[in-house]
């Protein structure tokens, strides 16, 4: 690394040290909060481990709630980065979308779960990327394809987040970065760059980190 180069995977970890306060909870559309800081976010089928991830990512165990019934995340949660106090601006939004692709669930409810993330996406001018999880034993599913197709459609940039890498074979983690990234190669709004973590072991959060205290800083926040 040069000598002037920004060390990210240290701003990541200083940003994810710091405080992470829930401040708020959309279940239906028009509960969304008012606009704010910068905010990412992270979707992903039911099961994929989102919130072991971003209880991995916060340093927390029990920030998102793991369940193993799918569609237990039925609304959008908003936690603010980098208060110091209740009263201080937040440098940042982490936002965990609904899960999807969860069968079980009514179609009424799923009904109403996509036409909040969808209007979600639609305006929230301050929403810089979505993380989308991709189960890495399995790769990007029909069900993937489609939020990736709502995501092109809304212009809002995402980045493919793999998950699971230690039930993952060593020597089939190149391959399948390599087909990930060719599945989203010609998509408009993708961002090219794919990660491979492990909320069991740890592998790849740094990374993920760094990827998001880079996104940040270049668009000045």
């Amino acid at each position: 690394m040069a000598e002037d180069a920004p060390d990210y995977v240290e701003q990541g970890r200083k940003l994810f040290a710091g405080a992470c306060d829930f401040i708020w909870a959309a279940a239906k559309q028009g509960d969304l909060p008012p606009g704010g800081p910068a905010e990412f976010a992270f979707a992903g089928r039911s099961n994929v481990g989102k919130s072991s991830l971003v209880n991995a990512l916060t340093g927390r165990k029990t920030l998102a709630r793991v369940s193993h019934t799918p569609g237990r995340t039925q609304q959008l949660n908003f936690f603010a980065l980098g208060r110091k106090s209740p009263e201080d601006v937040e440098r940042a939004r982490l936002v965990d979308m609904p899960g999807y692709g969860y069968a079980a669930v009514s179609k009424t409810k799923i009904s109403s779960w996509d036409g909040l993330m969808k209007d979600y996406l639609r305006g929230r001018a301050k929403l810089l990327r979505v993380y989308v999880l991709i189960d890495g034993r399995r790769g990007v599913m029909k069900v993937d394809e489609e939020m990736l197709d709502v995501l092109d459609a809304a212009a809002v940039s995402y980045a493919l987040v793999l998950t699971k890498k230690d039930e993952v074979k060593k020597g089939d983690v190149e391959r399948i970065i390599a087909e990930t990234q060719g599945k989203i190669a010609k998509r408009p709004a993708a961002y090219p760059l794919v990660l491979f973590t492990s909320s069991h072991t740890g592998e790849g959060v740094a990374d993920l980190r760094a990827a998001i205290a880079q996104l940040l800083a270049e668009r000045g926040v």
